[in-house]
């Protein structure tokens, strides 16, 4: 089940993608997932939210909520 933080952290994820160009399919490709997180059950790790930042040029930070949730 995903928490209200997993819900926030996927949708910035896909708000700076979609403002980088990139589809899903895209940054699944570069990110070598089978299946991108924003509709399947899994959740981002650390380390998903760190190369996400490389291929989309910013900050893992920006993916995460300002305060606490």
């Amino acid at each position: 089940m995903r928490t209200e933080t997993d819900l926030y952290v996927i949708e910035k994820v896909k708000e700076i993608r979609i403002k980088q160009g990139f589809t899903q399919e895209a940054l699944s490709f570069a990110l070598n997932f089978i299946n991108v997180r924003e509709a399947g059950p899994k959740k981002y790790n650390v380390e998903h939210l760190n190369q996400i930042a490389k291929i989309l040029k910013c900050s893992a930070r920006d993916f995460l909520p300002e305060k606490p949730i």
